[in-house]
Parts: structure tokens; C-alpha cells; sequence
């Protein structure tokens, strides 16, 4: 892993050391009543916060029929969250849980922050910590990469980029629009996003922006990732990308591990074939790492465990370890360049108002200074390996179909989308969040997690499947 420069260490504040603060953090949370407050301040009873939810929130990606009440978080503390009730849980359900719950210094640097300057439109001016950042992240990556586009969530990051990467084509003289994606893959819930999936939850009603060559995977999750799936993958990928009838494509675009398209790894290798099909047919190769970005597959980015870069790199989850929404969209040199050509203002027509948010910056700062310090991408794949591991002879047991993983993220597939909802009420039961994705279960802790914490998942996913046996 790189180093980063002493203007980058700016980022982290000195005080008390992490060890003391941790101890601090865990006897507060001890000490909260279950009568008092619940993390807002509020005396409401449990009773009373759960019916005010149920009265007036709307929850996304949810049927109007399900209760999200049920697991209603109080306060949280490593990788342990508590709810209303007082009831404690190991959480392996946080996607973007980077660094774990109340981390002192990432609490001091967004509180400095916030009171110094929380934000303002990049558009007209600019601060030091988005440059700080965006330096950051080149640092990871090769000297093609050294420029960032910040906005608020992954769905936005891709919007930019499949943006990005149809007007590089006109910037450059050579008009292309047509994508090629995975018909399993899941970019995002904006409309353009949408439209890059194939998966029916995704669906939508309105014409799609962008005309999309999908690619069905060669067999089921549990096969694909094996290595003679590569071949037929790669052959379906080179077939789509030279369909002459729509043009040759702008990008190619994919998920180095298919999260909400049902917890699918990839084949090794695929990514490396991947970049070789772009690189001959002269086509933008856009890598999604939202999910798997900033150590959770075991490396910075997945894409660098076959040593490949992309074209356009997109990150958002883990870059902030969810305390502030924050995405990225990294693109190589030529990319950004070809923008002095467009022939409106010469620049990039896309952006938000909090577009490289301040705070969020800064929380992203000093997320990847745990990241760096803890060693969290090497700790993400020992970690995983020991899980995948453990919970392996679980496959082919009761409604267990495989389990697999990619660094820290370990997958069990269910035999149907009902026993994958039984296995989540169970772990729930024993005092795990899991998250469930039709029929794969995934466990996805934060990456400071240690390893008595990972034994508790382990067990505690053995005991549901052993109880939805019974």
C-alpha cells in the first residue's frame, strides 16, 4: 500500500489515544438506559419510537406490508449495535462499515470539520479537503489516475460515469452510447442506473437513457465461480462487445463481485480478460466497486487482486465507512482531458450542490487513515479466508446450497428466497444481522472486526443453520 504525503496526515487530529477513547466509548454505551435516550435524545419508550416510524417513515426497497421496526438501532459501538430494547446484536449487515461504530477519531475530524467549514458548491470555489482527499485516492492507484469527481452516493457516482464516458466518445469526435453490462449487475436506483440492470426488482417503465447489451452469466451462482466458467464468461462478453448492429459500445460496465445480483463471485481471471477485450476493441472499461472498494475484497480495490485498472473506477460505501454519504468516480487522464473538447462548456455538465461535501471529505480522510494504519484490506481477506472456511462443510447441509466469499464478504446460498428469509429470522434470533439478497445470505461485518468477533459470526450462523434444520 502506498504512502501518503505529510499534508495528507492533516487529516487526523492528535488527542487521546484510540485504546482509551474505545474504553470511553464502550462504558457510555453500557451505561445508556433503555428508558432514556435512544440516540437522538429522545425519552420516547420503545414502544413509542417504533409506532412514530411506523406512522410516518417510508423505507426504501421495502414492500409497504413489512415491518422495518423490527430491528430498530439505539446505539452502536465496534461491530456491535443495541436496539430500543436494550437487546445486543453482532452486525454483519453494514455495506458501507469500513472502520466500525463510533470511532473517536473520525467523530473529532468531522466535528473539527463541521465547525470550521461543513461545506460549499465546488462548482464556484473549493477547500482543502477535497484535494487532500482526491490525492488520497490517487495515491492507491497509477499515475494515469489523478483526478476525482465527488458526489453523495454510489447510484449518483455511476450516473456520472456512464455520463462521463458517453461524452468522452463525442469529445473525441467518435460518438458511442451503447454499454455493455451484466444482466445480474446493480449500478444503482437512479433512472440511468436502473436502466443498466437487468434484474426485474430494478425494472422500470420509462425509455432507458442509454441502449444496454446485457450479458447472462454462464450458470448458476454457485458455478460461476469456478474456473471453467471463465471462458464461457469471456466468450458472452467478447460476443456483446462486437455486436455490430448497435454500434461499438462506450463502456463496458461491472461489478468485480455481484452484490445485490445474488452474492456471485466471479471466476479468477475475469477481470484480466475483461481489460484485454476493452483494450482490443478500444472501448472504456468502468469498474463499480462501490460494494468492494477501500479494503472489503481483500485489496483497496478489487480490481488490483488480478493487478487491473479500469478506465473509470467508481467508489462510494466504504470510502466514508458510512458516517457521511460520500462517492467517487476516478478516471485516467485521457478521460478527464478530452473534456477541455466539449462543446458546451468545455468541462463536465454534471454535479450536485454538496458535490465534495467538506465533512464528508473529511470523514473519508480519516476513514482511510484506519484503513491504512489497521492494514484493513489485509485483515478483510485473513478474516474472510477464516470464515469461508469455517462455515464451508455448512454447503449442502439442510437448505445450505454453497457457501463462498471474497475477501471479507462470505455468501450462503439458500436453496430458495424462503429459506434465506427463515436463516435471517433465525441468525436474528441468536443475536446476528445478516444481510439477505433473494436466495444468498451474506455476512459482511465491519472490517476492524476481530477475531472473537468473527468466531461469534461463525457460530452464530451455525446455530441458525442447525436451528432452521430442526
Amino acid at each position: 500500500m502506498q504512502s501518503r504525503s505529510q499534508s495528507q496526515s492533516q487529516s487526523q487530529s492528535q488527542s487521546q489515544s484510540q485504546s482509551q477513547s474505545q474504553s470511553q466509548s464502550q462504558s457510555q454505551s453500557q451505561s445508556q438506559s433503555q428508558s432514556q435516550s435512544h440516540g437522538s435524545g429522545s425519552t420516547s419508550t420503545s414502544d413509542e419510537i417504533r409506532d412514530r416510524d411506523r406512522r410516518h417513515v417510508w423505507h426504501p426497497w421495502s414492500p409497504i406490508s413489512a415491518d422495518r421496526t423490527k430491528i430498530m438501532i439505539s446505539h452502536a459501538d465496534g461491530y456491535r449495535v443495541w436496539d430500543v430494547d436494550g437487546r445486543e446484536f453482532v452486525d454483519a449487515s453494514s455495506l458501507s462499515s469500513t472502520c466500525g461504530y463510533g470511532r473517536p477519531e473520525l467523530i473529532r475530524a468531522v466535528d473539527r470539520q463541521t465547525s470550521m467549514l461543513h461545506g460549499l458548491d465546488l462548482s464556484v470555489s473549493t477547500h482543502e479537503p477535497a484535494g487532500l482527499l482526491a490525492e488520497r485516492i490517487a495515491s492507491y492507484l497509477s499515475d494515469e489516475f489523478r483526478k476525482t469527481l465527488f458526489v453523495n452516493s454510489g447510484s449518483e457516482a455511476l450516473e456520472a460515469a456512464m455520463n462521463m464516458a458517453n461524452a468522452y466518445w463525442a469529445n473525441i469526435g467518435e460518438p458511442r452510447s451503447r454499454v455493455v453490462a451484466l444482466r445480474r449487475g446493480y449500478h444503482g436506483s437512479t433512472l440511468m442506473t436502473r436502466s443498466l440492470s437487468g434484474l426485474p426488482r430494478v425494472g422500470h417503465s420509462f425509455t432507458a437513457p442509454l441502449p444496454v447489451t446485457f450479458v447472462d452469466l454462464p450458470g448458476d451462482p454457485a458455478e460461476v465461480r469456478r474456473a471453467d466458467s471463465l471462458p464461457l464468461l469471456v466468450a458472452a462478453f467478447e460476443e456483446a462487445i462486437g455486436d455490430t448492429a448497435g454500434g461499438p459500445p462506450a463502456a463496458v460496465l461491472v461489478e468485480p463481485f455481484l452484490n445485490v445480483g445474488g452474492g456471485v463471485v466471479m471466476p479468477p481471471g475475469f477481470l484480466y480478460e475483461l481489460r484485454r477485450l476493452c483494450d482490443a476493441a478500444e472501448t472504456l472499461l468502468v469498474l463499480d466497486e462501490v460494494f468492494t472498494g477501500y479494503g472489503r475484497a481483500g485489496r483497496m480495490f478489487a480490481c488490483q487482486r488480478e493487478q487491473v485498472e479500469p478506465d473509470v473506477l467508481v467508489t462510494s460505501k466504504g470510502l466514508s465507512g458510512g458516517y457521511v454519504p460520500i462517492g467517487a468516480v476516478t478516471v485516467r487522464q485521457h478521460v478527464y482531458d478530452s473534456f477541455a473538447q466539449e462543446s458546451v462548456i468545455g468541462g463536465l455538465r454534471y454535479g450536485h450542490t454538496t458535490s465534495g461535501h467538506a465533512v464528508a471529505c473529511v470523514a473519508a480522510l480519516a476513514t482511510l487513515d484506519v484503513v491504512e494504519k489497521e492494514n484493513l484490506p489485509e485483515r478483510a481477506e485473513q478474516f474472510g479466508t477464516l470464515l469461508v472456511d469455517r462455515l464451508a462443510p455448512l454447503a449442502g447441509k439442510g437448505d445450505v446450497v454453497d457457501v463462498r466469499g471474497l475477501g471479507l464478504i462470505v455468501v450462503l446460498e439458500m436453496t430458495s428466497a424462503a429459506a434465506a428469509d427463515g436463516l435471517m429470522n433465525s441468525a436474528y434470533d441468536w443475536g446476528l444481522l445478516l444481510r439477505q439478497q433473494t436466495e444468498a445470505v451474506m455476512a459482511v461485518p465491519p472490517l476492524t472486526i476481530d477475531e472473537a468477533g468473527v468466531g461469534l459470526v461463525a457460530e452464530r450462523i451455525e446455530q441458525s443453520v442447525l436451528a432452521d434444520r430442526g
